[in-house]
């Protein structure tokens, strides 16, 4: 009866994805607990499905008109500022049954969401999540004034099955980012001046070795310098989709 619940669910997404507009791209990776679903909307905003629940992280109506998006089990927060929170994405999409994780500042406008600080593990969902820091340390707003300073901002890493999954969120490539292990898929920022250089992403990517590597919230960055950069990285994959 589980796998038939998660058959169904599954197909409810696909078909629901396959509604809206036809420039998010999709990738499926395999889990040991099915697939996983992955639309890539843009910027650092993103929609998965996995075990019969519907995830969406950062959402935002800038990227997509969330009046005709799955509804939500699971919706990730990174941080407060409005390119990745935004009240109005997530009331479209929540339902009574909605849980939302969030670091504490994006949290005090998100009635009863679940705080989640640097370093901390919780599983909702039925989901493992594990929030890593995201600041920044080179690139800074005015001087000594980081655009992300430490402390404030999550990463998150979501466990699939087998899978790691992490989401950087607005983060450079810290130590804590570059101490990571086990890590199947990232998403890495590559937009400046806000986040990471290729040079950075590249610097990260072979500290801790992703199998499969997206950059996102890449603007106008010359994805290829990356591809150029991590070329004889042969254990790491880059996917280069529709996420400026």
């Amino acid at each position: 009866m589980g796998k038939l619940f998660f058959l169904s669910a599954g197909l409810f997404f696909l078909c629901a994805a396959a509604a809206l507009a036809d420039n998010f791209e999709r990738d499926t990776i395999k889990t040991s607990r099915g697939d996983l679903d992955i639309t890539l909307i843009g910027h650092g905003t993103l929609m998965l499905a996995a075990e019969g629940k519907v995830i969406h992280v950062d959402p935002v109506m800038q990227e997509a008109d969330y009046s005709k998006m799955p509804k939500a089990d699971l919706i990730l927060v990174t941080h407060e500022h409005s390119d990745h929170l935004d009240l109005k994405a997530i009331n479209l999409i929540k339902t009574e049954k909605t849980e939302i994780v969030a670091n504490g500042t994006a949290a005090r406008q998100l009635k009863g969401a679940i705080v989640m600080k640097n370093g901390e593990t919780k599983t909702v969902q039925g989901f493992k999540i594990e929030a890593v820091p995201a600041y920044n340390l080179k690139h800074m707003r005015s001087p000594g004034v980081p655009f992300h300073p430490k402390g404030v901002g999550n990463g998150y890493i979501v466990t699939f099955g087998d899978k790691r999954v992490y989401f950087a969120g607005d983060t450079e490539n810290t130590p804590e980012m570059k101490a990571l292990k086990g890590i199947d898929i990232a998403f890495l920022p590559m937009n400046l001046p806000y986040t990471m250089t290729p040079e950075m992403v590249a610097d990260a990517a072979k500290a801790f070795g992703p199998k499969v590597l997206y950059p996102y919230h890449y603007g106008n960055t010359d994805t290829g310098r990356l591809v150029d950069l991590l070329k004889n990285e042969k254990d790491t994959e880059i996917r280069i989709r529709r996420l400026q």
